[in-house]
């Protein structure tokens, strides 16, 4: 199999959506968003967790051959803080590294709270006029909600993208801990166990297709690699 032209093929397609996610929130190369409105955050999170899965999943691909040398760790002595700067010289916020372990399913066996749609308008008649309905009791679609996170997402997903490289090498180190114990992560495999996070039954954006296609790529890769 050429894996380079299916790394660079699933690239450029995950660039595209990427691209188009930052369309969507309204979002330029260094900026932030502090709200979105609920239904526009609520359809780019639609989009953003499988791109993040089928991101990972071709760090694994581009990792396969990658092979680095671990050495003992130091005991740090100083701490410091990354920052990307921008072309225009201005120093951007911190954008966190891509998580390159997916995150593990949660089974909670705990009902799931409900907020109530009726809202107890108590009065005592001819005393007291019955309280009125607050206007964010329900929610509404065009509500302004925090996105600080989705909008770091979006960043941490296009560094990725641009440098696929390094995540490879950040991935190949992490086994190479992993297999001489010096690794804390409790996980043997950066793949959760079943359907990688985001997966939807049927597709209905592009998305869907290409995190299909990687992850059977990545799992057979992983197959290969403990067999």
């Amino acid at each position: 199999m050429n894996w380079e032209r299916v790394i660079e093929r699933n690239r450029a397609a995950l660039s595209r959506i990427v691209a188009m996610l930052f369309a969507m929130a309204g979002l330029a190369e260094g900026e932030t968003v502090a709200t979105l409105p609920r239904h526009l955050r609520n359809a780019v999170l639609r989009i953003l967790r499988p791109a993040e899965a089928a991101v990972r999943r071709l760090v694994m691909i581009a990792a396969r051959d990658v092979v680095v040398v671990v050495k003992p760790r130091r005991p740090a002595t100083t701490t410091s803080t990354t920052t990307t700067t921008n072309t225009t010289g201005k120093t951007d916020a911190t954008i966190p590294a891509l998580p390159l372990i997916d995150p593990r399913k949660r089974f909670d066996v705990r009902p799931r709270r409900r907020r109530a749609r009726s809202f107890p308008r108590i009065s005592v008649i001819g005393v007291s006029e019955p309280r009125p309905i607050p206007d964010d009791w329900l929610p509404s679609p065009d509500d302004e909600i925090d996105a600080a996170r989705v909008g770091r997402r979006l960043h941490t997903l296009k560094r990725a993208l641009d440098d696929l490289d390094s995540q490879a090498k950040r991935l190949a180190r992490w086994k190479a801990k992993r297999d001489l114990g010096f690794n804390r992560s409790k996980y043997f495999s950066p793949m959760r166990p079943g359907y990688p996070p985001g997966r939807r039954k049927r597709a209905f954006h592009e998305v869907d297709d290409v995190l299909r296609e990687c992850h059977a790529l990545a799992l057979d890769l992983e197959r290969l690699d403990t067999s």
